[in-house]
């Protein structure tokens, strides 16, 4: 047994781990190993991802039930690959062609994409380095990304099923259009947030009656020069004679027709509303069913075309203060009003996005979602926390169809030629076509489209195992067990994930799906880099270490995480008490017999009570951190770690048996509590765990591939916890006696025990050394009966009473001077604070958290007073 170095020195631990995980193959997962698997896949990071907090704790809490059902047996299998991030990949490459003063466009698409696989092989695998680092057990020779060649060919096999099921098809919609990435975007990728925007109320006159007219309110008063219509619900008694007419578009001198339409809301604005069926979703219904002209006014970057008459050429917004200002000219603008509503942006650029009348692919959703509805209502697949339950089902049964086209460059091309024929129906084929099938053209034209890039990510838990090919990993490792992720993707990739495995693979993709919180900073504000208040995960593990990083983030989570980089220190204090205490064991170990373990004991009462204490409380902390573990309940794990291994093993145990480590049995007992603790710990602080391990158990393998330790709940004793429990209780009453009436730590006490319970008095007997060294003390008395004593201090645990003189230990007169007049003192705040309470006027404009934190630290200053008084009274 190697001594260990006095400082846990991380960095160099850290690297030396992880060159030496990865040089031993030790997270490879062997198919058909005659054990139970157990699978996750990786949410795939983008290429473009550097490391950051959400991804530290994504994968934390990955690695945590990995590495603990590698333990426990399972054949396991952590999926790790990238994703190709189409938008935010080609946003990348095309900002370092700006830097050299060139579009995309001044670039054929193949130099172009050749850029882009240039940039993926040089910077796509620095976020799985970065994974590397924090310690994430995958099984890296399997790495996987989303535009391979296998996983290409899984995304075409896709495509072509489904258009030949009728599930794929192409029209023109109105979709969000981004003008900064010129693309399409989904219903999901236009995130929407509140602004304070204005509701412009315009006038549209009359054909037969120019002064007067119908007036509408809109948000979007560009818009307008696109209109084809006005409607109003024809319940609305204000209108009903109005629907017919005809009205004059303001500044375009178009005439439009009023219809009536159910879908008007006659509370909204006047009950009259625009419709400009090319720029509106709803307006775009309406013109269907009421046969009205589609009149784009939009070029793809947003500025204005030639259907905008005098306002050609302009950007949108520009036009929007142009033709206001026009509107004011011609006495058509009745006023404005302010208006909140939710406005649509790019998830990648975060342009404002803009409907738009397009030519896009589809995906026919509600067939793929009944049976994604189903499997989760028949309880075949949990959300963790339940509550997520209710959001997954909310957007599955309104589900709309997906818009899978995009119009960038970078992904999976859309498998669809076109011949130069336009009678001749598109084809659809795995392989490139070298004629049209119908007429026998050679010239044929792919689309020029890619898919969306969650179109690839939905097949991720099958198409990393080799789908469409029947291959034994896909036998053996499918269905997965769990997927960790956010909350923000549950509709972009969780959702579609469990229609693509039920519907490719008629299996659910995954029974578990745990949802974790989102990292914030203290003022509870989401971690980003433009509110400059991110933590760099790289930064911490270089000045605390991965594992500090891990513990610290795990330790601090729940539904949100908020944190500080103070609050990593937790975790660095942590490893250096593991690596303390393991050195000081290891120290004291010359007689330690390698073969004794802890089930060896067939009766712990045969060991004496510290001992059968230490051995109870490790069973019973490792039977709450395997369930915690198994239900996902990761920071209740922790804080039963911690709790254990530091104030249980470290501050008491191994304070009691400080002079004892002559002894073999207590060797014993220590050296196995440590080395059961290490594997305990190891799936959350791997690195450090894996050290010790080492220097402990050389020629045993590596950690990651020990036996999860059974619970023998035969050494789980309540009684012998209990007995053990009440000297802690003790000796910290006695502690906190000491530090109440300023007793210099060199001062040794005096103590009369007494108690009427036979069994008190016997425990306070056979631990007097302990109660002794533990609350120094040079005098202790034990009795059933109290003798009255002037100037002492008492505590009192449970039955048992203990008196400590103090006219030896302090001068009396000055403590009770000082006393009284921290009493004064808190007084004074009581009454001020009281006052303030009373105060009206500050109940009325006070928060409500303020006022009740104002009661509460009331509360608190009246508890302090009592306990003082009570203090003083134990003085003559």
């Amino acid at each position: 047994m190697t001594e260990l170095s006095t400082r846990f020195n991380f960095r160099e631990i850290d690297d030396k781990w992880c060159v030496r995980w990865e040089m031993e193959n030790l997270f490879h997962a062997q198919t058909d190993s005659g054990k139970e698997p157990y699978t996750i896949v990786i949410p795939p990071p983008n290429v473009t991802g550097i490391l950051h907090m959400g991804h530290a704790l994504n994968n934390t809490l990955q690695d945590i039930i990995i590495r603990y059902k590698r333990m426990k047996g399972f054949e396991t299998l952590w999926m790790p690959g990238t994703d190709h991030a189409g938008i935010a990949t080609q946003n990348v490459v095309e900002k370092q062609l700006a830097k050299e003063g060139k579009r995309r466009q001044d670039l054929s698409r193949e130099d172009f994409l050749k850029r882009l696989w240039d940039w993926k092989k040089e910077y796509g695998d620095t976020i799985i380095r970065q994974l590397k680092k924090l310690g994430s057990s995958c099984d890296w020779p399997r790495t996987r990304f989303t535009m391979d060649d296998q996983y290409c060919n899984a995304v075409k096999e896709v495509f072509v099923r489904l258009y030949e099921k009728g599930l794929i098809y192409r029209g023109e919609y109105i979709i969000n259009w981004c003008p900064r990435c010129h693309t399409a975007l989904s219903d999901e990728e236009a995130e929407h947030h509140e602004i304070q925007g204005s509701l412009y109320y315009i006038r549209y006159p009359f054909k037969d009656n120019p002064d007067k007219g119908l007036t509408v309110a809109t948000t979007r008063p560009e818009t307008m020069l696109g209109d084809t219509a006005v409607a109003v619900n024809k319940k609305d008694k204000r209108y009903k004679d109005l629907i017919g007419k005809t009205l004059i578009l303001p500044l375009m001198g178009r005439e439009i027709a009023v219809i009536s339409d159910e879908l008007v809301d006659p509370a909204f604005g006047t009950g009259a509303v625009k419709v400009t069926p090319a720029h509106d979703p709803n307006d775009f219904e309406m013109g269907k069913r009421h046969n009205l002209e589609f009149i784009n006014i939009l070029h793809p970057d947003a500025v204005l075309n030639d259907q905008a008459g005098d306002f050609e050429g302009m950007d949108r917004f520009e036009a929007r203060e142009a033709v206001l200002e026009a509107l004011r000219e011609g006495k058509f603008l009745e006023k404005t009003e302010p208006h909140t509503h939710a406005v649509g942006h790019c998830y990648r650029c975060h342009t404002v996005v803009e409907p738009y009348l397009s030519r896009q692919w589809f995906v026919k959703m509600k067939p793929l979602a009944k049976p994604a509805i189903e499997a989760v209502k028949k309880g075949k697949i949990a959300f963790y926390p339940k509550r997520w339950t209710k959001v997954y089902m909310n957007w599955m049964e309104s589900i709309r169809d997906w818009c899978i086209s995009r119009q960038i460059w970078w992904g999976h091309r859309i498998p669809v030629w076109y011949c130069e024929r336009q009678s001749c129906k598109p084809i659809v084929s795995l392989t490139t076509p070298s004629n049209c099938p119908q007429c026998g053209s050679t010239n044929l034209k792919q689309d020029e489209d890619v898919l969306d890039t969650w179109f690839s990510s939905w097949l991720w838990p099958f198409a990393t195992l080799g789908w469409p090919d029947k291959s034994k990993d896909l036998k053996y490792f499918y269905p997965t067990a769990s997927l960790f992720t956010a909350p923000e993707i549950i509709f972009f990739w969780v959702a579609r994930m469990i229609m693509a495995g039920l519907e490719f693979m008629g299996q659910i993709p995954f029974s578990d799906v745990y949802l974790h919180g989102t990292v914030r900073d203290t003022k509870g504000r989401k971690m980003s880099k433009s509110l400059g208040n991110a933590i760099d995960p790289l930064e911490i593990i270089e000045e605390y270490g991965a594992d500090a990083l891990r513990f610290s983030l795990i330790i601090n989570s729940g539904q949100d995480l908020f944190i500080s980089k103070e609050k990593f220190e937790i975790g660095r204090n942590f490893a250096n008490k593991i690596w303390n205490a393991s050195r000081l064991i290891m120290m004291n170990a010359s007689a330690v017999d390698p073969s004794f373990d802890l089930s060896a004991i067939k009766n712990i009462k045969n060991i004496n009570l510290p001992s059968q204490w230490i051995v109870s409380r490790f069973f019973s902390t490792l039977k709450k951190v395997s369930l915690a573990i198994e239900q996902y309940r990761y920071s209740e794990a922790e804080n039963s770690i911690y709790e254990f291994f530091w104030g249980d093993f470290c501050d008491w145990y191994l304070e009691i048996v400080k002079d004892q480590w002559d002894d073999p049995a207590i060797q014993n007992i220590a050296f196995k509590v440590l080395e059961l603790s290490l594997k305990m710990i190891h799936p959350f602080m791997p690195f450090v765990t894996e050290e010790i391990w080492s220097q402990i158990n050389e020629g045993k393998g590596s950690i990651c591939h020990q036996p999860w330790p059974p619970v023998h709940k035969n050494l789980i004793d309540n009684a012998a916890e209990a007995r053990m429990q009440t000297v802690i209780e003790l000796v910290t009453s006695l502690r906190n006696l000491r530090s109440q009436w300023n007793i210099k730590p060199q001062e040794k006490i005096q103590c009369f025990f007494c108690s009427r319970s036979k069994e008190d008095l016997e425990l306070l007997k056979s631990h007097e050394t302990i109660l002794m060294n533990l609350a120094h003390m040079n005098g202790l008395t034990i009795d059933k009966k109290a003798v009255e004593r002037k100037n002492t201090a008492t505590v009192i645990v449970r039955m048992i009473k203990g008196a400590v003189p103090l006219g030896h230990l302090i001068n009396i007169k000055e403590e009770k001077s000082r006393i009284l007049g921290q009493i004064g003192q808190q007084k004074k705040a009581s009454v001020g604070l009281a006052a303030r309470l009373k105060n009206k006027d500050f109940l009325k404009k006070a928060p409500k958290e303020v006022v009740d934190k104002e009661k509460a630290r009331l509360e608190s200053i009246n508890t302090k007073i009592k306990e003082l008084k009570k203090v003083v009274s134990c003085l003559s």
